[in-house]
C-alpha cells in the first residue's frame, strides 16, 4: 500500500494574497504551480484571524472556545490549548505516524502537541528551512513510517520595526529579493489606496515572495527524495493578512483563506466552490491516514496507550476531548461543481475571543453562503488593535485622512459595533451595510441568530449569554433560574418583572 504521508505548510497573516487567487502583481510562482497541480478552494475559512488560535483550530478540529486556546501563546499572552485535547500529531503519532513541525509553531503546550520531530525557530531563512526540511524528509524515507510533517513559515508576518516584514533579516545566497517599486503593489478594496500603505504593501510583497521561494525549496526537497507521489500537500495560511479590516477580525479579509492541496493520482489545476471550515481539516488527514475522520484515543485500551503522554493520559482522567463537528473533505476534493446544501455545508461558524491578551472582543459568526450574521458579545467594547496592526504605517495613514476610511468603512465603525451585525454579501461584499435593525430581515435575522445559538450550545461556548451572564455556568449553578431574554443586563432598567424570563438550560434550542 502506498504511505499516505502528509505535508501541511502553514503561511503566517498572508490570507489569499497570491497570483493563483487573482492578485496577479504579487509574485508567487512555486504557490501558482501548486495549484496548477492540485485543487484550489475558493471558499474556505478559518475560524478565527488569530495566529495561535487559528493553528489551534487546524490541529484539534475544534474552535478556540471549545479547545482553550484563546488567544496567543506567546510571551505573556501564554494562552494554552486544555491539557485534555486530542491534537493532530498525537493522534498520528499512535496512529504509526513519523510527525514533526519545522518553523513556527505557535500552540502549547508541548505535551498536547506532541511531534516527534521538532525544529521549531522563528527564522526567515526559508533555504534553512527547507534544508531542515529535506533532512526530515530523509529520515522519513529510511524508516518504516508514513510521515506527517507541519511547516510553519514566519512570512509574510510583520517584524518588530515600523514598516518592517523582516526583509532586512539574513538569508542563505539561496533566497533572491524582489525588486519591488510603489507602483507595483495592488492595494484590496478593504483598505484604503494611500501612500503608506503602498510604502507597507511593497515590503510585503517581499516577505510574501520569499515565502514563495522556500515552499518552491521545499516541494523540489520532497520530489528529490522521491516521496512527491506519495505525499498529500496542503497550503494554507492562518488568518488574513496583518493590515486593519482583515487580521484578528471575522470579516471576509481575515478568515477566507487559501487551501489549496495535491493529492497523488488527483485531478491538476482544478477549482472546488464548495465551503471548507479549518475545523474540517483535521478529519481531512485522519481520513486521508486511513484512521478515519472521527479517529479518537477515546477507546484506546489501556495496554495500548505507550504513545500517549503522561499529561494526556492523565487529564483523561478529568474530561474527554469534544467531539469533533468537522468533516473529511476527501470525498468531494476533486469536485468543480457547487454541491447542494443536502450533500454538502453551505454554512460555516466562527469564534473569536483573544489575540494579545488585552485585546478581549469576543464575537461568534454563521457565514453562508450568501449572509454574514455576527454576534458581538462585547460591543459595548471599543475594538482593540493588535499591538503590530496599530503601528504600522498603514494604520498612520487611516487615522490622518480627512475622513478616515478603511475601505469603505468608517474608521468610526470599525472602532465601535453593535451587538449583532448582519450583511448581504452578495450585494455588500465590503461588509459595510448592517441589515441587523431593517424590518425587512428581521426573519432572516432571528433565523440566524438562533442557529448560531444552537451551535453555541452544542459546541459548549461560555460566551452564551443571557442578562450579561453565561448561560452555560447559569445552568451549572441555577439551572432552575429564569433570567430576561437578552443578551446584556440593563443596567437603566434591572428588574425581571414585565419581561420575557427563560430557563438557562432551554437557550440556544432552536436549530
Amino acid at each position: 500500500m502506498m504511505p499516505r504521508n502528509i505535508l501541511l505548510m502553514i503561511a503566517d497573516d498572508l490570507g489569499n494574497y497570491t497570483g493563483s487567487y487573482g492578485v496577479s502583481s504579487v509574485k508567487t510562482p512555486s504557490l501558482d504551480k501548486l495549484a496548477s497541480e492540485g485543487v484550489r478552494f475558493t471558499s474556505a475559512f478559518a475560524s478565527t484571524a488569530s495566529c495561535s488560535g487559528s493553528r489551534s483550530t487546524i490541529y484539534t478540529g475544534l474552535h478556540t472556545h471549545e479547545n482553550g486556546q484563546y488567544g496567543l501563546n506567546i510571551f505573556k499572552t501564554h494562552f494554552q490549548t486544555f491539557p485534555h485535547i486530542e491534537t493532530a500529531p498525537l493522534l498520528l503519532n499512535h496512529g504509526g505516524y513519523l510527525t514533526g513541525i519545522l518553523g513556527k509553531v505557535h500552540v502549547g503546550p508541548d505535551e498536547v502537541y506532541p511531534w516527534t520531530w521538532r525544529r521549531e525557530s522563528g527564522s526567515r531563512d526559508v533555504a534553512w528551512v527547507a534544508d531542515q526540511a529535506e533532512e526530515f524528509f530523509q529520515e522519513a524515507k529510511n524508516g518504516s513510517k508514513p510521515f506527517f510533517l507541519t511547516i510553519g513559515y514566519v512570512d509574510p508576518h510583520r517584524d518588530l520595526t515600523r514598516g518592517g516584514f523582516g526583509n532586512e533579516d539574513p538569508v542563505d545566497g539561496r533566497v533572491q529579493p524582489l525588486d519591488v517599486q510603489l507602483e507595483d503593489v495592488e492595494i484590496p478594496h478593504w483598505l484604503p489606496d494611500l501612500h503608506e500603505t503602498c510604502l507597507d504593501f511593497v515590503q510585503y510583497y517581499k516577505a510574501i515572495n520569499r515565502m514563495d521561494q522556500g515552499i518552491g525549496m521545499v516541494l523540489q526537497a520532497l520530489a528529490r527524495q522521491g516521496l512527491a507521489d506519495d505525499t498529500l500537500v496542503i497550503f494554507t495560511s492562518d488568518n488574513g493578512p496583518p493590515f486593519i479590516n482583515a487580521k484578528t477580525t471575522l470579516y471576509d479579509a481575515g478568515t477566507r483563506l487559501p487551501m489549496i492541496i495535491r493529492r497523488p493520482g488527483g485531478p491538476s489545476g482544478t477549482t472546488n466552490p464548495n465551503m471548507i471550515s479549518f475545523i474540517d481539516l483535521l478529519p481531512t488527514l485522519l481520513d486521508w491516514a486511513g484512521l478515519g475522520p472521527g479517529y479518537s484515543l477515546s477507546a484506546v485500551p489501556s495496554d495500548q496507550r505507550s504513545l500517549l503522554t503522561p499529561g494526556y493520559l492523565l487529564n483523561k482522567q478529568k474530561a474527554d476531548s469534544p467531539p469533533r463537528l468537522g468533516r473529511s473533505f476527501l470525498p468531494i476534493l476533486d469536485r468543480t461543481d457547487l454541491l447542494p446544501e443536502s450533500q454538502w455545508q453551505h454554512h460555516v461558524f466562527g469564534s473569536h475571543t483573544y489575540h494579545e491578551l488585552q485585546n478581549y472582543w469576543p464575537t461568534r459568526i454563521l457565514r453562508s453562503r450568501r449572509y454574514k450574521y455576527h454576534r458581538n458579545i462585547a460591543w459595548r467594547l471599543d475594538f482593540p488593535f493588535a499591538s503590530d496592526l496599530y503601528a504600522s504605517l498603514t494604520f498612520e495613514g487611516v487615522r490622518n485622512a480627512d475622513p478616515p476610511m478603511i475601505g469603505k468603512r468608517p474608521l468610526k465603525n470599525y472602532l465601535f459595533r453593535p451587538a449583532e451585525e448582519l450583511f448581504d454579501l452578495e450585494t455588500d461584499p465590503d461588509e459595510v451595510v448592517n441589515l441587523a435593525t431593517d424590518r425587512a430581515y428581521a426573519e432572516l435575522l432571528l433565523k440566524l441568530r438562533s442557529t448560531l445559538e444552537a451551535w453555541q450550545k452544542q459546541t459548549g461556548d461560555l460566551w452564551l449569554l443571557r442578562d450579561g451572564c453565561s448561560v452555560k455556568m447559569l445552568s451549572r449553578y441555577a439551572g432552575e433560574l429564569e433570567v430576561p431574554d437578552r443578551f446584556d443586563i440593563d443596567a437603566d432598567d434591572t428588574r425581571t418583572k414585565g419581561v420575557k424570563l427563560v430557563n438557562p438550560a432551554s437557550v440556544g434550542s432552536i436549530a
